[in-house]
């Protein structure tokens, strides 16, 4: 199915993920390594440990401390997590951790592959590219009376974390 930028924020709308910004993307099949999968492993690991930076969005997701540690200590995902490519690898990406980001498995990620699958056989797609390197939708990203508690033990971890790996 082809899509317009119109079409292609309507379809992310209906998906409950109408704030995810998108790239028009012309699809070119690429070669891709038969190590791709241990290599993409490490960035994996790597990507995950760049996350010190996004501990706004991170506080979101509701982590326990241990989830969050294990996390970007690059050590595990969380459950109901997913790295995902910008670009897919079978289309020219790069094993590179600025083609990579976060988000939760079900549903975003979930929606994510089927509104690629319906661009299949379409010249141009609309490939999903948030701003940050984890995408909460802006309906899950609002605050409640609780205060930012979760935020600042976030921010102060990911601080102290910093400050030992002297980054």
């Amino acid at each position: 199915m082809q899509l317009n930028l119109e079409s292609a924020q309507t379809r992310l709308a209906n998906m409950n993920m109408g704030d995810m910004p998108v790239m028009e993307f012309r699809p070119s099949p690429s070669r891709v390594d038969s190590d791709w999968f241990s290599r993409y492993k490490k960035l994996c690991h790597e990507f995950m440990e760049s996350l010190t930076d996004s501990v706004n969005e991170l506080a979101f997701m509701n982590l326990t401390q241990d989830e969050f540690m294990a996390l970007i200590m690059g050590r595990a995902l969380p459950r109901n997590t997913s790295i995902r490519f910008r670009i897919p690898l079978i289309w020219g990406g790069k094993l590179e951790t600025e083609n990579l980001f976060m988000c939760w498995t079900f549903p975003q990620s979930n929606n994510l592959d089927i509104f690629i699958a319906e661009q299949h056989d379409a010249p141009t797609v609309w490939l999903p590219n948030p701003a940050k390197k984890v995408y909460i939708p802006s309906h899950n990203a609002s605050g409640g009376d609780g205060g930012n508690a979760t935020d600042d033990r976030l921010s102060q971890m990911a601080a102290q974390i910093k400050h030992s790996h002297n980054m």
